[in-house]
């Protein structure tokens, strides 16, 4: 499998997902406005938590050990039954918590009751996006590509329509039912696409666990809940930091340019989790892990400097389109967001590699540490410069998460 077939793939899902999210940004800004999307951020910080910690923390391991063992497949069996227990497990008990806590946890996220029933729909749902989510990795580790773009189309279009439906009909509380059960759906799409596979059989999928696998699978777990959990907190506190000094309008205009960032973030983001952890996983020298990761720089990077480039020479314009006038105050931004983008992308190829390398001390230390360190920065960066200075910290954080990571996990290589 090559980059570029990859990329080409991923692409033709990419133009139809970020196609829909124009359509669904329109309709979300006309009907939640700015303080409609801080809410909507809020609630999704916590799905992601939750969602990690429901089972799809041990998915990177799984797209490894079944690229790993192409070759054995009475191992990867013993992997994915192992997986699929813990997910079963996992999901299960995060239900019950859910529903046994859903009142202080919705007033801790939005200091109302009102929205209580949709932690009650996301609960019920978890188990079915965990499972979703595990055949997409074994999927992602048979390199499977094909499978993967339908499944991420269909995805797209379940997202706008249902979202559509609902925040038009019911507002914000449409639209946060609706982003706890669209994804689930896909797992309907999923099974079906795997069903005439010759790996694919339910029996396959659940059984008894593999202590050494569950092992190997804990250290990917560990990464992933570190990496979800303090980035999720980290954004939490953010907003709190923004709605405390500019209030929360001004909180929809951050949340705003994430989820634009987000959009064209996606693309670069399912190409190094496609590509890279399979490619990597197989690769063991330093020579060709050093080359693999300059490879992607050198086909990344220039797209991505190109494609922020155009973003900010049509940034009205995009504005309107994908917004509303109420969201123009969000270009304050914009010029620092791009910039930190592309950083971000160069320091994703390297976090990556540590990932597919089970770099896990590393990984952890420089993911709660960069985590963490956005907050002073953000408290400081505002000081001087107002509510740009939020972006100029988030360019500022990622550069130097770049270089560290980058230093680290090059010196871990040349001891293997």
């Amino acid at each position: 499998m090559k980059l570029l077939k990859t990329s080409v793939l991923n692409g033709i899902a990419f133009l139809i997902k970020i196609a829909a999210m124009f359509v669904l940004n329109k309709i979300l800004a006309v009907y939640v406005g700015p303080t409609g999307y801080a809410a909507i951020s809020q609630f999704q910080n916590f799905t992601q938590m939750i969602i990690t910690f429901a089972g799809t923390a041990i998915n990177t391991g799984v797209v490894k050990y079944t690229s790993e063992y192409y070759e054995d497949e009475n191992k990867q069996r013993e992997l994915w039954q192992t997986a699929g227990s813990i997910v079963v497990i996992c999901s299960f008990l995060l239900m019950m918590l859910i529903i046994l806590f859903q009142k202080p946890i919705i007033m801790y996220l939005f200091h109302s009751a009102e929205y209580q029933i949709i932690l009650v729909w996301f609960s019920i749902f978890l188990i079915f996006f965990s499972f979703n989510a595990l055949l997409l990795a074994i999927l992602n580790g048979k390199e499977d590509i094909t499978k993967l773009v339908i499944v991420n189309i269909f995805g797209s279009i379940f997202s706008l329509i249902i979202t559509s439906l609902l925040a038009m009909k019911f507002g914000l509380k449409g639209a946060l039912i609706a982003l706890s059960i669209y994804q689930s759906l896909n797992l309907v799409v999923t099974v079906m696409l795997c069903y005439r596979t010759d790996w694919f059989k339910f029996k396959y999928l659940f059984g008894k666990i593999n202590k050494e696998i569950a092992q190997k699978l804990s250290v990917f777990a560990a990464m992933a809940l570190v990496s979800v959990f303090f980035g999720n907190i980290a954004q939490i506190w953010l907003r709190k930091i923004i709605i405390s000094e500019f209030g929360m309008n001004y909180a929809g205009y951050w949340d705003a340019m994430t989820k634009l960032s987000d959009g064209y973030l996606m693309l670069v983001g399912s190409i190094l989790s496609i590509y890279y952890i399979p490619k990597l996983s197989q690769l063991h020298k330093y020579t060709e892990i050093k080359e693999e990761v300059n490879y992607g720089y050198k086909w990344i990077l220039p797209i991505a400097i190109i494609t922020c480039l155009t973003i900010f020479i049509l940034k009205e314009w995009i504005v309107h389109l994908l917004f509303t006038d109420q969201f123009l105050p969000m270009l304050q931004l914009l010029a620092w967001q791009l910039i930190g983008d592309i950083i971000k992308i160069g320091s994703w190829i390297v976090s990556f590699m540590m990932l597919s390398k089970a770099m896990t001390k590393i990984f952890i230390s420089t993911e709660v540490f960069f985590a963490l360190s956005i907050i002073p920065l953000t408290v400081l960066f505002i000081e001087f410069w107002g509510f740009k200075g939020i972006a100029i910290a988030f360019a500022a954080n990622y550069l130097f998460y770049w270089i560290v990571c980058s230093y680290l996990a090059f010196e871990k290589l040349k001891e293997v």
